[in-house]
């Protein structure tokens, strides 16, 4: 009888410790089969660009090469690594890229699920990463912030971990700071909360240990500042991420920078309203300010909704459980897990095998197409047919002219451009003064402009002497200037 008990608790225990494996290839294989969510977002067509010009070089650049407007001023890639990586799975088509990036996320959720497993059981942490999920895949893309995203879970998850113990961050998480600082310049978030939830863990902690506290994580602040410049670039690494943050009112006019929009129910609104009502949680001082930078971030860039969905959880973990009463019953559910090491071992050989069988199995049958709006296949022939040199475009058309070694009017590296140059590129777009786009286009001398087929601004070419239109189709429309307007451009030129 205590054989079978024991072989019965040994295997539960040993399912338990699964669990983040297992809900790891799940959500590896559901991203998988959903590809080409990932690939809405025409960023990712010039980030894997800049990571072939690497390999290609053997060099990181440090000046922009795929622009006319801005050719040979200065730019760093914050996320050369990144873009490296992309550009080695890239193999002419979508399948590597989508099926890197559903790693990421898969991985995203294994640490996560783990760095909750001391404090609730397997059921209520698997439906807090459900809801994590749900409010970060209008952000998942196929882009440098996505393969990061583990590695910003592990390094703040350490951070919280050391605060709820009351002791200093293990130094083991500097490797990972120098990895994130190359992989997304996101890397700044981290160094940023090392403070406050410092903070927490000397808030907590009896008198006699505090100053030690302090201490301990003032060098590990400053160790991990150091960390994060061991990147190509040094220290110009956390300039060129912070340079972002300086665009002032542009901020607000590109999608994922805008402030989370509330005109219509969103999982993020619920969310928001479920922590308010739930008033009997006490929370310190220093989680309170936490949990309400989160929000504040969130609100402020609907980018920041993932960062909220996976690192809140993580703040209100331990109080939560105290609550509950949960902590010391998962603790050692998570304890017992880790007495079975080789059948956890021969599980995740199975399932890692099963996964890329699956895999093959799809990708085989399947053929990733990224999102034919930001696609203008047919468009970009024509140009290039008609040798244009100097087009006039839309941001999301530059990533994929970009990938077709065509030299950009602009891409989506705003912070390369500046916000008066985007701001006069949008207000030219929406052409509400025709001068002000007759202007611009004069200005950087454009022989030809390749917009989306409702915009505004190629609507106004329709009717403006000097331009004519040379194609258009359900997704681009192409103006080239009149030979009156060639003639007239080329005697001022040799008049100069």
């Amino acid at each position: 009888m205590s054989l079978s008990i024991t072989s019965s608790v040994s295997s539960r225990s040993a399912a338990r410790g699964l669990v983040p494996l297992c809900a790891a290839v799940g959500a590896y294989l559901f991203y998988l089969s959903a590809g080409e969510i990932l690939l809405r977002d025409s960023d990712t067509m010039w980030q894997i660009r800049v990571g072939q010009w690497i390999l290609e070089h053997g060099a990181m650049p440090t000046s922009d090469v795929f622009s006319f407007t801005r050719f040979g001023e200065p730019w760093i890639s914050s996320s050369w690594l990144s873009q490296v990586m992309y550009a080695l799975v890239y193999g002419g088509d979508w399948a590597g890229p989508v099926i890197l990036s559903s790693m990421a996320i898969g991985a995203t959720v294994a640490i996560f699920l783990h760095l909750l497993s001391p404090y609730f059981d397997p059921a209520r942490a698997l439906l807090i990463a459900a809801l994590a999920l749900l409010l970060s895949t209008i952000h998942f893309l196929a882009r440098p912030h996505v393969l990061a995203l583990p590695v910003l879970l592990a390094f703040i998850g350490g951070l919280l971990a050391a605060a709820d113990r009351r002791t200093s961050p293990s130094w083991w998480l500097l490797p990972l700071m120098t990895l994130w600082a190359n992989l997304h310049g996101g890397f700044v978030l981290g160094l940023a909360l090392i403070g406050p939830i410092g903070l927490e863990a000397v808030w907590n902690a009896g008198p006699g240990r505090r100053r030690q506290l302090v201490v301990r994580w003032g060098l590990f602040g400053l160790a991990a500042l150091a960390a994060s410049c061991v990147t190509p670039y040094g220290w110009n690494s956390l300039l060129g991420a912070t340079k972002i943050l300086s665009l002032g009112k542009l901020l607000t006019l590109i999608g994922e920078w805008k402030p989370a929009d509330f005109s219509k129910p969103s999982f993020f609104e619920a969310t928001l309203l479920g922590l308010i009502c739930y008033r009997r949680l006490t929370l310190s001082v220093p989680r309170i300010l936490l949990l309400l930078g989160l929000i504040w971030m969130a609100l402020s860039h609907v980018r920041n909704i993932e960062v909220f969905a996976f690192i809140a959880p993580l703040v209100l973990a331990k109080p939560i459980a105290e609550q509950w009463a949960t902590t010391g019953a998962a603790a050692a559910r998570f304890g017992e897990t880790r007495a079975f090491p080789v059948v956890t071992m021969l599980a995740v050989i199975a399932m890692v095998i099963g996964a890329w069988v699956t895999t093959a199995m799809f990708v085989a049958q399947h053929q990733f197409k990224f999102l034919p709006m930001f696609s203008p296949v047919a468009a970009v022939d024509v140009l290039q047919q008609h040798k244009a040199q100097r087009v006039f475009s839309t941001a999301p058309f530059g990533g994929y002219m970009v990938s077709r070694d065509m030299k950009v009017f602009i891409d989506g590296r705003a912070e390369l451009y500046g916000e008066q140059f985007v701001l006069d590129y949008y207000d030219a777009l929406d052409a509400r003064d025709v001068g002000q786009l007759l202007g611009l286009l004069d200005k950087y001398r454009i022989d030809a402009t390749l917009l989306s087929s409702d915009s505004p601004a190629g609507n106004a070419l329709d009717h403006l002497k000097g331009w004519k239109r040379l194609y258009k189709d359900d997704i681009a429309v192409i103006h080239v200037r009149s030979d009156e307007t060639k003639a007239g451009a080329a005697a001022g030129q040799s008049t100069n």
